[in-house]
């Protein structure tokens, strides 16, 4: 265990400490200087915060904490879901007031996120018009696939690339599945034609998007009315269309006023699923509602193509019961790399 942790653990238990307090409870063989240097990083991070001043100075666990505290998320799901211990509403202060002043990303994570970004910059300067549009194409149809795939539905990637370009249904699967895929494309092809068009985003382009996803499926269009229920997770969203639309429009005062581009599209990606606006499709409609973020100011969209469906549920549901970020940001960084490296 880092000292940063031992740290962490041991304000958990014994919160507003001081630094004597915390070097004598961690018992780790480290000087009071380091103890101070780790507690300023924890500071500035906004894990911890400190009250007093001087040689009254003590500590206590932030607000911020739950959102990135480490949490292992194997031992977390070797619990059955009525013996975890979780918020099972809907949090009324996640948008307006916990994510509303903190940094998502590290400093670490944002140099990366930068040279992955500067690297796809140039990567596509040296690419033809029809060059880059063949690679848009190809990451168009990884993410209709796996999109579609962490929703159930079994079309192989090789019979989404024979449905998306020759039309060909495959044998044996549901005209529903063939629709999901088709809508996929058809949405990822309207926001790479307008990347522009979800700027500043608004319920009513949401809407748009997810009526694209959801046509000539048995899917009500438009804000939820009614209570929907999420398998396998207690979470239970808000479920009165005026509770929805508020947090919905707070989701996109939110995500406006942010001026870090992927810190826009992982809340958007988060915020949509875990408000549950829709009947269905919520998911879906958020992972192309990110993508349509990240291209209108030329970022590199994600296909998520190499992300396991289990894994990107269990990350989700952690953040419904938790709101915890801390798994699924890491698909979204280790998604962008991907996309980066395999298509650009």
């Amino acid at each position: 265990m880092t000292t940063e942790n031992s740290i962490l653990e041991f304000l958990k238990q014994n919160n507003k400490s001081s630094s004597n307090e915390i070097l004598q409870g961690i018992n780790e063989k480290k000087s009071i200087a380091t103890i101070k240097r780790v507690l300023s990083k924890l500071k500035n991070e906004k894990l911890i915060i400190s009250i007093g001043k001087g040689k009254a100075t003590k500590y206590k666990i932030s607000p911020y904490y739950s959102l990135f505290d480490n949490i292992n998320i194997e031992q977390y799901y070797e619990k059955e879901v009525d013996e975890r211990k979780i918020t099972n509403s809907f949090n009324l202060k996640l948008i307006s007031e916990t994510l509303n002043d903190v940094n998502l990303f590290t400093n670490e994570e944002s140099l990366k996120l930068s040279e992955l970004q500067g690297n796809y910059t140039r990567n596509i300067s040296l690419l033809s018009e029809p060059e880059y549009k063949k690679e848009l194409e190809r990451l168009a149809i990884d993410l209709s696939w796996k999109s579609s795939q962490i929703e159930g539905n079994t079309y192989s990637l090789l019979e989404t690339e024979q449905l998306l370009k020759e039309k060909e249904t495959a044998s044996g699967k549901t005209r529903e599945e063939a629709t999901m895929l088709l809508n996929h494309k058809d949405a990822i092809d309207f926001v790479i034609e307008k990347p522009d068009y979800l700027i500043p985003l608004s319920i009513s382009k949401i809407e748009d998007i997810h009526s694209l996803l959801t046509k000539e499926l048995e899917v009500s269009r438009n804000i939820r009315k009614h209570r929907v229920g999420i398998s396998g997770t207690n979470y239970r969203p808000l479920d009165n269309e005026y509770q929805i639309r508020d947090a919905l429009s707070s989701m996109c005062e939110l995500v406006n006023k942010k001026d870090h581009i992927f810190e826009k599209a992982l809340l958007t990606l988060m915020l949509i699923s875990y408000i549950q606006p829709f009947l269905d499709g919520n998911k879906r409609t958020a992972r192309i509602v990110s993508n349509s973020i990240l291209m209108n100011y030329n970022y590199c969209p994600l296909s998520f193509r190499t992300v396991d469906s289990v894994d990107y549920k269990k990350a989700m549901l952690l953040f419904y019961e938790q709101n915890n970020i801390t798994a699924f940001k890491n698909i979204f960084i280790e998604q962008f790399e991907f996309a980066v490296k395999t298509y650009f």
